[in-house]
């Protein structure tokens, strides 16, 4: 299975349409309506000798939501199709508004039940993803990444959807094995900005294969194959990374280029949450996405996951330090981690350490690792101690949300909580350090 995603949805069809060969069949759900209860699903099949056949059906779901589209149709329609002899790949052309990582981890988790024929599990029993393409123009999507418009703001969604574009846009392009750049027109392009966009591509979405698409050179058949085949043997294809694996996927530049650079920071001691919460600042203007391992002072047994795009911020559970596990616990974890672990175990504090990978195109570094430095517990509060840092007021609570005037989040990104399909919503609204969301839970 080929996932393909970008704002552009033009864009999007048009990388879909160059991959539909003999022996693939094409999958797209319009969800312009899904607030309505009805998505429009248009299925394309090219068969081994060539001959096409395309069909345009109006799903009706009893909750009109993303979590109805996928659960109650994509998934099942995944199994079917496995079954036929006439297919052999499944191109996803997933609606501009998905994240194609929601998706991966719903096609190996989510229970797919109730198929005559079938055994109840999820459709990672019949399909595989070999790619996920994300397509985004060189005109404005480093604008989209890193602002702080919301998706109904721009018109592209619901009204009461809260997620920003930068959230949609730097999701899309992070997961990615390989990317489709649809090129501004010759006249319109500043070289300056292209290489800054070409700079934060290559550090988002490192080792992926990239193709400019311009007018005068449309995607071909041929060109997506080449593109397919330049994805190295080590990409994600569908792979979800967890909160206790390293942050530098791949091998992205370090050293800083057309102003894009990378800050990598580490502490072996606590975040203070009030001072913690602060230092977000630093990390929202001027920045493309953040994400990393947080040890605060008053949460000794759960490490926490940042994750940013754009202006927008989200604090979420990651899963307990080992340090707070108990043996059967611990035989449960990935000799991996347990590993890397104990090469930086602290005879107090075990594995407890706080890591913070910052992508920024416009802020200054020195500015972000002070902050963050200064976020950490002076010599004084190390000496306090443990019981004297529970007692530390956190801005960070199970219950908030900054700002606190937040309206309800649209289930507009698809919710990926539990095995059962049935989980909460997990929108992202700007600044938000609500640690209710499961989508970080421990991996186990």
């Amino acid at each position: 299975m080929i996932l393909v995603a970008g704002l552009d949805p033009a864009a999007g069809a048009r990388v879909a349409d160059a991959l539909v060969v003999a022996g693939t069949t094409l999958v797209h759900h319009d969800l312009g309506a899904v607030a309505s209860g009805r998505v429009m699903r248009t299925v394309r099949s090219v068969d081994l000798d060539g001959a096409e056949t395309e069909t345009v059906t109006e799903v009706t779901l009893e909750h009109g939501c993303v979590s109805c589209t996928l659960r109650l149709d994509l998934l099942p329609l995944l199994r079917r199709l496995h079954r036929r002899e006439s297919v052999e790949t499944i191109v996803v052309h997933l609606d501009s508004l998905l994240e194609p990582e929601a998706v991966c981890w719903a096609v190996e988790h989510v229970t797919v039940s109730d198929m005559p024929g079938f055994v109840d599990g999820p459709a990672g029993r019949d399909v595989e993803v070999s790619a996920t393409i994300a397509c985004l123009a060189e005109s404005d999507w480093l604008t989209s990444a890193t602002g702080e418009i919301t998706v109904g703001e721009a018109g592209l969604g619901a009204v009461d959807d809260e997620r920003t574009l930068a959230q949609v846009a730097v999701g899309q392009v992070a997961f990615a094995d390989a990317l489709v750049v649809q090129g501004a027109d010759a006249m319109m392009r500043d070289r300056w900005e292209t290489a800054r966009l070409m700079a934060v591509l290559r550090r988002l979405a490192p080792g992926a294969p990239m193709i400019m698409e311009i007018a005068q050179r449309p995607l071909t058949a041929l060109m997506a194959t080449q593109l397919l085949r330049a994805i190295p043997d080590g990409a994600r294809r569908g792979r979800i990374d967890g909160p206790h694996d390293p942050l530098l996927r791949g091998q992205p530049p370090l050293e800083p280029e057309c102003g894009v650079g990378m800050v990598e920071f580490a502490a072996d001691r606590p975040f203070h949450p009030d001072r913690l919460h602060a230092a977000f600042d630093a990390l929202l203007d001027g920045v493309v996405c953040a994400r990393g391992r947080l040890w605060l002072a008053n949460r000794p047994d759960e490490a926490l996951w940042l994750e940013s795009a754009g202006e927008a911020l989200q604090v979420s559970a990651g899963g307990p330090w080992l340090a707070a596990m108990d043996e059967e616990d611990l035989a449960a974890v990935d000799p991996e981690r347990r590993a890397m672990a104990g090469l930086r175990w602290h005879p107090e504090f075990g594995d407890r350490h706080s890591a913070v990978v910052v992508l920024c195109h416009r802020a200054d570094p020195d500015e972000i690792t002070r902050a963050l430095q200064a976020a950490c517990l002076d010599d004084a509060e190390m000496a306090d101690g443990q019981a004297l840092w529970m007692a530390y007021p956190d801005p960070l609570g199970h219950a908030h949300a900054d700002p606190c005037d937040r309206s309800d989040p649209a289930d507009l990104r698809l919710p990926v909580a539990d095995t059962d399909g049935t989980g909460p919503d997990t929108d992202r609204a700007r600044h938000d350090t609500d640690i209710t969301d499961p989508y970080r839970e421990d991996p186990r």
